[in-house]
């Protein structure tokens, strides 16, 4: 199936759990950019900053099992499992050099994802990362989202609360448990791949006190914001978030040897 913007979608079932697989195919280059929705939500809410970053890049987007519409595994899948999942679709899809985008609780998989299997990833960006370590928990975290509604466009505002739906209470509310539980501010001490941490300057749920302390915890990382952006930053403004993303991967990227720049 081909979108309007030249994308391809498929479902694709790894380990007998179905993922949907949005993917633009950009320069011939190995690299590629994955990009990991949230709790709840799917890659509707990415698709702005998927077609602003295909304009130069190779990009998959995917909706998790569970998620987007995708049938709800039969097992419970905390961070490390859902982190392995996602290594194993990106092993049958046959990418390398990917550089793993997670936003909100994507941030979780995608810097686990690269800490079990730093083979495959190069860069991580961590997009409103969660849960900030001085509000974990479930009413600090519905109240901070609550707020963000005030902030984000009615179009924003619809993806979310319509994905919410699609995802259903019984599924949102184990992943949200995993969620609450998972140490990002420990995980990233671990990483041996650059990080970017990139928010929307007036997000109030990965808040820039959090969010330099998450950097500061990384070996290797650094802080972007976009000024006037919330929570949903990706759909707000795309360009400055692909922009940010883009200019990272440039500037952490070592040269070929041989190769004039």
């Amino acid at each position: 199936m081909r979108r309007r913007d030249d994308a391809t979608a498929e479902d694709v079932t790894v380990d007998g759990r179905r993922v949907r697989v949005v993917r633009s195919r950009g320069p011939a280059t190995t690299r590629t950019i994955l990009l990991v929705h949230g709790i709840g939500m799917s890659h509707r809410y990415l698709r702005r900053l998927h077609t602003e970053l295909a304009r130069t890049e190779s990009v998959v987007s995917i909706d998790l099992p569970g998620f987007g519409g995708t049938p709800k595994p039969g097992e419970d899948l905390d961070v490390p499992a859902m982190a392995a999942a996602i290594a194993g679709l990106l092993d049958r899809l046959g990418l390398q050099d990917v550089v793993a985008v997670g936003h909100s609780m994507g941030s979780q998989w995608v810097v686990e994802l690269a800490i079990q299997r730093p083979d495959l990833i190069t860069h991580v960006v961590a997009m409103g990362p969660v849960v900030d370590d001085r509000h974990r928990t479930a009413f600090a975290q519905a109240r901070a989202l609550a707020l963000d509604t005030f902030g984000e466009t009615p179009r924003a505002n619809w993806l979310v609360l319509s994905d919410y739906v699609r995802c259903g209470i019984p599924w949102y509310t184990r992943q949200l448990r995993h969620m609450l539980a998972y140490p990002l501010e420990d995980r990233v001490r671990l990483l041996s791949l650059p990080l970017l941490v990139l928010r929307g300057a007036r997000d109030p749920v990965a808040g820039g006190a959090w969010c330099r302390r998450l950097a500061a915890a990384a070996p290797d990382a650094a802080v972007a914001e976009i000024p006037g952006g919330f929570h949903v930053v990706q759909d707000r403004a795309p360009r400055d978030a692909a922009d940010a993303i883009t200019a990272f991967v440039a500037a952490r990227t070592p040269p070929v040897p041989g190769v004039r720049r």
